[in-house]
């Protein structure tokens, strides 16, 4: 059985700009660097970010090798997603109105849900879709 002081599901996500990307997530949804792994021509390798004790990986999606070929950012015009992230944070509106300052794209503001807690959705910067709530499900 997995310990419940250390995440044990981690999203991976590709950036075009990975280094624009990390800048990003630190300062408009506060994550912290754990590791960044510079690649070359100035893109990264690999990078993970921590929020908690949750964490994130990411790189550039210009790195070669096979997951690359199977994992791309979300394309313009409509940048669809099959997938989204949610956070758990303390405060919602509060984590919103640092990401809407950081350049975030809010989706869906802040609101109550029926089944507890309060979330909103946004946008990063190359489309990927993230949510940040008060409900936590382990709770």
């Amino acid at each position: 059985m997995a310990e419940l002081s250390r995440c044990t599901i981690i999203p991976t996500l590709r950036y075009r700009d990975a280094n624009a990307a990390i800048e990003f997530l630190c300062n408009a949804f506060g994550f912290d660097r754990h590791l960044v792994v510079p690649g070359p021509d100035n893109t990264v390798a690999h990078a993970q970010l921590r929020f908690g004790n949750g964490m994130i990986m990411l790189g550039s999606a210009s790195n070669e090798g096979d997951y690359g070929n199977y994992v791309r950012p979300p394309q313009p015009p409509d940048r669809i997603n099959t997938q989204g992230l949610y956070i758990v944070v303390t405060d919602a509106d509060a984590h919103c109105a640092q990401a809407k300052a950081g350049g975030a794209e809010i989706l869906r503001p802040p609101a109550d849900q029926d089944y507890g807690g309060r979330d909103y959705t946004c946008r990063d910067l190359e489309g990927h879709i993230w949510s940040f709530g008060t409900y936590d499900p382990w709770m």
